[in-house]
């Protein structure tokens, strides 16, 4: 046997040990999709030393970019007031291509809906705490997220409204 036979048969060897390795998952890249901060009512809010009140919106979304890459993007919106004044206001989409195979739908739904997020969130939260102090403010630590929870509460409103389209009674836990 040649060496160009050889080595053809021992890379043919290792395609397929890795297509029976299992399942390969891969960031890809992570970055800032788009990115707002606004401060409307200084630097009158600067004298003001009341409490903040801070409300966070949270979303997320994909895109499938081909059979194995998704994009998935991160919508938080940080809204702080003093009183009825808004001190000031955050959006972030932060985002990130992943590249993954060898899972089943459910393994992919909670990929895209609980794992990819908990990787995505702290990108998110230091762009806000940074964002913050840039625009002359204290710190702002977003506080964590539990995900796999907010996944599994959407599965089950999904359940929910489909036994009801269904016109079932829904279950009780």
């Amino acid at each position: 046997m040649s060496d160009n036979e050889d080595q053809s048969l021992q890379g043919s060897s290792e395609a397929k040990s890795d297509e029976a390795a299992g399942p390969k998952f891969e960031i890809q890249k992570i970055y800032v999709k788009d990115v707002s901060f606004e401060s409307p009512n200084s630097p009158k809010i600067f004298l003001e030393h009341k409490a903040p009140e801070v409300s966070q919106q949270l979303r997320n979304t994909s895109v499938k970019i081909n059979e194995s890459t998704h994009e998935v993007t991160m919508a938080i919106t940080i809204t702080v007031k003093h009183e009825d004044e808004i001190a000031y206001l955050i959006e972030i989409h932060q985002a990130g291509i992943f590249t993954f195979s060898g899972y089943n739908k459910e393994e992919t739904g909670q990929l895209l809906g609980s794992y990819i997020p908990q990787i995505i969130f702290p990108f998110a939260r230091e762009v806000v705490s940074d964002l913050a102090v840039r625009g002359g403010f204290p710190q702002l630590l977003l506080p964590a997220v539990n995900f796999t929870g907010i996944y599994e509460d959407h599965l089950k409103q999904m359940e929910e409204k489909a036994a009801q389209s269904r016109g079932e009674a829904p279950l009780d836990s």
